[in-house]
């Protein structure tokens, strides 16, 4: 069973930085995608980075050039070190994972960790 489990929130004055982790167990091979996303109450999940095997990373327009996801393979890790960090980016972040072939995107996402919350305050 393939289990996610994220660390690294906390609460946070505007312009400050905090780094979140992701560990994934449970399964014999390595993710092709991992991703992070953020959910506030009342609003859909979204996702603000991902990374697959080779590397390569994408970023949604609200966090680039602040945030960026990196990954040890070694450690079957990601992180996603957040920088400049405003009152907006507050909420509940999840590490995600997809072990489907094709483009890392939401749509081979199917592992979901329980969630970290980040809170930023003015």
């Amino acid at each position: 069973q393939v289990r996610l489990v994220e660390s690294g929130g906390g609460s946070v004055q505007a312009g400050g930085s905090l780094r979140l982790s992701c560990v994934v167990s449970g399964y014999g091979y390595r993710p092709t995608c991992m991703a992070w996303s953020r959910q506030v109450p009342g609003k859909e999940r979204k996702e603000v980075a991902f990374v697959n095997l080779d590397g390569d990373r994408r970023y949604a327009d609200s966090v680039k050039g602040r945030f960026t996801i990196s990954l040890d393979n070694a450690e079957n890790k990601w992180y996603l070190q957040m920088s400049s960090l405003k009152p907006e980016d507050t909420a509940e972040y999840y590490c995600a994972a997809g072990y489907s072939v094709g483009q890392c995107g939401s749509s081979i996402l199917g592992y979901w960790g329980q969630g970290t919350q980040v809170t930023v305050s003015s």
